[in-house]
């Protein structure tokens, strides 16, 4: 098993404040009680970025501070959030940073990278939100017409998350030309290893 570095733990509380910084950027919609937020953002920037493990516990770090009371999700904090209508969202973001993460360790830099991490973050990071998030939608709001849950917690908000796909993909692209993933794991199969060159390239 591999171990967790310290490297890596820092960087998942970095993520973490990062999470619940663009918690604060967000549109409310008069049709919906789900926002428009950047913070499905922050999750495929966290899975991308540091790797299956790393990133879920970025995610897991905000739901933790949420639980506790910590005005962490735009402000408000509290289990009230865990349980609101949102909360399918919420709790489905652990799993796709962790999903994300896995396919960004396996993805390898090379020409077809920023396509293969926009795939990977579009069908990951959002169109997987949509079961939990939309049933657990309904089912707090008493909503029993499919297409209305639909329409208040899945249809406006697709563009907007291949926006985030596109954004996240060219962020983390970049990123890995100066700071490949492999340094966030450790590892030393990769490009870098922990504090030294690793002769084993791509």
């Amino acid at each position: 098993m591999k171990k967790w570095t310290t490297r890596g733990l820092i960087f998942s509380a970095l993520f973490a404040a990062v999470m619940i910084a663009l918690s604060f950027l967000r549109i409310s919609l008069p049709f919906s009680t789900v926002p428009i937020t950047m913070q499905t953002l922050a999750v495929m920037l966290a899975g991308s970025v540091l790797g299956a493990r790393y990133g879920s516990l970025a995610v897991l770090i905000v739901i933790g501070l949420t639980a506790a009371g910590f005005p962490v999700m735009g402000g408000s904090g509290g289990l009230s959030v865990l349980v609101g209508p949102t909360a399918g969202y919420i709790f489905s973001w652990p799993v796709v940073a962790y999903l994300i993460g896995l396919f960004a360790e396996r993805i390898g830099q090379n020409k077809y990278t920023f396509v293969k991490l926009l795939a990977v973050n579009f069908i990951c990071g959002a169109l997987l939100v949509y079961p939990g998030g939309v049933w657990w939608l309904a089912h707090s709001t008493g909503m029993t017409s499919l297409s209305k849950a639909l329409t208040a917690g899945m249809w406006p908000f697709i563009p907007g998350d291949l926006i985030k796909s596109v954004l996240c993909a060219a962020v983390v692209t970049a990123v890995w030309r100066v700071y490949p993933i492999e340094r966030i794991l450790n590892s030393s199969n990769g490009v870098w290893a922990d504090g030294e060159n690793s002769a084993a390239g791509r």
